[in-house]
């Protein structure tokens, strides 16, 4: 093993609502964790919280790994930094002008607000042909003046985006250095860079993006490593990217694109790991926290990553990410009846403050938290206990704001909340399955997040999903993939040829241009490492399609035949028919080189010495719980003290610090050594 670092580690993982840690010492296993309020204004002060409720001295941390949501929020909530555009003459329009897409599928409605204005997108003659052979030779006095004019437009940040730059950066380069000669910071983004692919509308957006939050991202990590500085940590704080991998605070920034989707990363990264060490290598991964619930594919303990994400309207970001759906569903997801007399839940959100009602702080609009609270799933004491508010209280929202308005018992108002809400996640794990061409009940459901265990077991029996895998820790999932995530460089190439016409061992010469760069990148880190890894694949395409499919390979030398066999097969697997006659096109070679980091004993999660010898001794109450349709007394255990490899039937409901896990009347749960239960789904079994 590498020994560059080999000491206490700390996964933190900001949310929406809540920032997580897992503080782990290999030496002697012990393992801290905290869950604490997020501070949306100032990320950092979640972070230095977290280590403070854990007792983490950060002088004693010999790493930080950290998921962040700072540049997603900025992408979504569109509170980006003032950015201009310098791209080639004719072509300030690309941004606008995207693809032939709409914002609603039906009707004219809606609309597009580019990243970057039309007054902030300038253009300076130049030409590259698609051939990489200079048409137009760069102005290098017209890149200053548009410099110069975007300064004084009030622009903190410059994306220079040249037409075929993919196929000959010179000029793109050149315009970036000239640009540096009178631009005040660093914030200066050259398309190619972040993206070399042939496409100028994703490859402008992206790179635009990349500029718009860069500012917004070095300065949170300026005030994060400052504080954590003042704590007394000396040492790199790695960031969490899109792609499941993490990199150094001090160059991230660079990329900032490639964090957009961090956080959801994180999670999908610990449910591989975990899928991995327990045996279940096929997971639909179900992230319901408090704001949103993030559901992603995992097939042979990889997580299906893809560079064609549009994580809203018109806005594609073509870099490597995690392929993760979300819907507006989580915890503090808000019930209303609309206008025209029906319930409605999400998408806005109750968030971190002042929360759902019984968070006690404020809140006054019924959430999905509130309904479960109300259906006894979750426990009112222990909320009342926390200084919250009672049950009547709730009870008294919902009868105002939902029953009352739908002719409904406080009962019944609270259960078609949760209806409501599982049919729309639901909905969202069919999306991310059946669109990859995978069946539901080919996969186990792995629920985490603070609220995912609550509602895996009913979602998983209207999907027909056999089983659930809930993780020792759910609600600090995130935290722990930070902990287990490896260092990951992805590398895109643009060949963009008919497959026919690829030279012999041009592919692989290829591959290793970007193996070399990806070990340079990864041996520059201070991070420990148990091994490295490489993995190959290509974009590919029949001749005259626009949409692309990935074909991974077995290895970065591949004859045309191989590739040709491999990338029918995926098509086939993924629309079920075969057109053999049809020429195939080599559009991207892909390579990405893995730093495997050391294991995790997931055991630990879950402090052994505290098990009971029997269920009987973990029974810490009987509790009335709306369930199957009807109000039972039902069975609760604190899973901190279930002996290890347990087994009990359904109806049950499980607690702990994290999480709550529901237990349908018909399911069996049973513990494995790893701190892991398994749910076995029975039959019908209504919320």
């Amino acid at each position: 093993m590498d020994r560059r670092q080999s000491g206490q580690v700390a996964g933190i993982d900001v949310g929406g609502t809540f920032t997580d840690l897992l503080a782990l010492d290999p030496a002697t296993g012990a393992v801290r964790l905290a869950k604490v309020p997020s501070t949306p204004d100032n990320q950092a002060g979640g972070v230095m919280a977290a280590l403070g409720a854990a007792g983490a001295d950060p002088a004693a941390l010999d790493l930080i790994v950290h998921g962040t949501t700072t540049t997603t929020n900025a992408v979504l909530e569109r509170k980006m930094a003032r950015t201009g555009l310098i791209t080639t003459m004719g072509f300030r329009d690309v941004l606008e002008l995207g693809r032939r897409t709409r914002p609603q599928p039906y009707g004219m409605t809606g609309q597009f607000v580019p990243v970057i204005p039309r007054d902030l997108r300038l253009e300076v003659p130049e030409r590259m042909d698609a051939a990489g052979q200079v048409v137009t030779p760069l102005d290098e006095a017209a890149v200053l003046a548009a410099g110069r004019t975007l300064l004084a437009a009030g622009c903190v940040s410059v994306v220079v985006h040249f037409l075929h730059a993919y196929a000959n950066p010179a000029h793109e380069r050149r315009a970036g250095e000239v640009l540096a000669t009178i631009w005040p910071n660093a914030h200066i983004t050259l398309g190619h860079a972040i993206l070399s692919e042939s496409r100028e509308f994703e490859r402008g957006v992206t790179a635009a993006v990349n500029a718009s939050v860069q500012p917004i991202l070095a300065r949170y990590l300026e005030r994060l490593t400052q504080d954590l500085a003042a704590g007394g940590y000396g040492r790199d704080v790695l960031v969490m990217t899109s792609n499941g991998g993490m990199v150094s605070a001090r160059s991230v920034a660079t990329e900032a694109a490639k964090t957009v989707m961090s956080g959801p990363a994180s999670g999908v990264m610990a449910a591989a790991y975990t899928g991995r060490v327990a045996g279940v290598e096929n997971l639909i991964t179900y992230d319901m926290g408090g704001t949103s619930t993030d559901v992603a594919l995992v097939r042979g303990a990889e997580p299906a990553v893809s560079n064609e994400i549009e994580i809203d309207h018109a806005l594609p970001i073509h870099v490597p990410m995690v392929d993760v759906r979300t819907v507006g569903a989580g915890g503090g997801s808000i019930a209303r009846v609309n206008a025209a007399g029906l319930l409605e839940v999400g998408p806005e959100s109750a968030g971190a403050d002042p929360g759902p009602v019984c968070y006690g702080r404020g809140g006054t609009e019924p959430t999905i938290s509130d309904a479960n609270l109300l259906l006894g799933r979750l426990d009112p004491a222990r909320w009342v206990a926390r200084g919250s508010v009672t049950r009547d209280v709730v009870a008294a929202v919902f009868d105002e704001r939902l029953a009352s308005p739908l002719g409904l018992d406080v009962t019944q108002a609270a259960e078609a909340v949760i209806r409501l809400a599982n049919t729309r996640m639901a909905g969202a794990i069919r999306m991310v399955s059946l669109s990859l061409g995978a069946d539901p009940r080919d996969f186990a459901l792995f629920a985490f997040g603070g609220a995912g265990p609550l509602h895996a077991a009913d979602l998983a029996r209207e999907l027909g999903v056999p089983r659930v895998l809930v993780p020792a820790r759910p609600g600090l999932t995130n935290a722990i993939g930070c902990v287990v995530a490896d260092l990951r460089h992805d590398f895109v190439r643009t060949l963009n040829r008919p497959l026919d016409s690829l030279a012999e061992g041009e592919l692989a010469a290829v591959f290793n241009v970007q193996r070399v760069e990806g070990e340079r990148l990864i041996d520059a880190e201070r991070v420990a490492l148990a091994g490295r890894r490489l993995l190959y694949s290509v974009d590919m395409q029949f001749a005259g399609q626009t949409h692309l499919l990935r074909v991974d390979l077995p290895g970065s030398e591949v004859d045309r035949a191989t590739l040709q066999a491999l990338f029918e097969e995926v098509y086939f697997r993924r629309f079920r028919v075969r057109l053999d006659d049809i020429r195939v096109n080599l559009v991207n070679a892909n390579c990405s080189v893995i730093g495997m980091r050391p294991p995790l004993d997931l055991s630990t999660l879950i402090d052994p010495s505290g098990r009971c010898a029997t269920l009987a001794e973990a029974e810490t109450a009987r509790r009335r719980v709306y369930i199957g349709g009807g109000w039972r007394e039902v069975s609760v255990y604190w899973r901190d003290h279930l002996p290890r490899e347990f087994e009990l039937r359904g109806p049950a409901v499980i607690e702990q610090m994290d999480t709550t896990t529901l237990i349908g009347a018909q399911d069996r749960a049973t513990g494995d050594a790893h701190g892991n239960i398994l749910i076995g789904i029975g039959g019908p079994d209504a919320a």
